[in-house]
């Protein structure tokens, strides 16, 4: 399954909305528990890429901000050594003066305006990133939410002891079992 987390979201919330009902059971279904298990895996394995995707913007954005200040840079030098080559007279000098104190505030002016556009890039980029990464940390825990509160299997600590043959409990790997943080849907709000 290569599918990115809102339709693993969208397939959760379906297996869950078409769930057969619990008879007497209220808001509570039946669904397939590895199947549901396995789409949560997969949602947590998505999560990671776009995580490194928001970093591989924050690179870029640095790198832009270097690049406009080596230009900057580069722009200053290139000004401050044309106007070192017009001294020969005096109004040569005032001259190149002038044009260099020109293209210097004309290098700092684009310089800011470059970090200004390149920040504004990147943070409209990582809002974007962040509000879908909090849109699909939001859908995993209210997903979530509604699987535990519509499955008939209470907590341990609640179930009545029975008597059971000594029978060894089948555990899965460690590696497989997930890990999941439960949400009351009312603390939510």
């Amino acid at each position: 399954m290569e599918n990115d987390v809102l339709e693993l979201l969208d397939i959760l919330y379906g297996m869950i909305t078409e769930a057969y009902k619990v008879p007497l059971g209220n808001d509570r279904c039946i669904i397939e528990r590895e199947k549901a298990i396995e789409i949560i895996n997969e949602i947590k394995a998505n999560l990671p890429t776009s995580l490194a995707e928001a970093k591989r913007l924050v690179a870029a954005r640095d790198e832009f901000i270097g690049n406009a200040k080596k230009e900057a840079e580069a722009l200053r030098k290139s000004a401050e050594e044309k106007a070192r080559t017009l001294v020969e007279e005096q109004e040569i000098v005032r001259v190149a003066r002038a044009r260099a104190a020109e293209m210097v505030n004309s290098a700092e002016a684009k310089s800011k305006e470059l970090r200004r556009v390149a920040s504004e890039y990147v943070d409209d980029l990582m809002k974007k990133a962040e509000f879908s990464l909090s849109e699909s940390l939001n859908s995993i825990k209210s997903a979530h939410s509604a699987f535990t509160s519509n499955t008939s299997v209470k907590p341990a600590q609640q179930q009545p002891q029975q008597r059971r043959p000594q029978q060894q409990p089948q555990q899965r790997p460690a590696q497989q079992q997930p890990k999941i943080e439960t949400v009351n849907p009312k603390e939510r709000s």
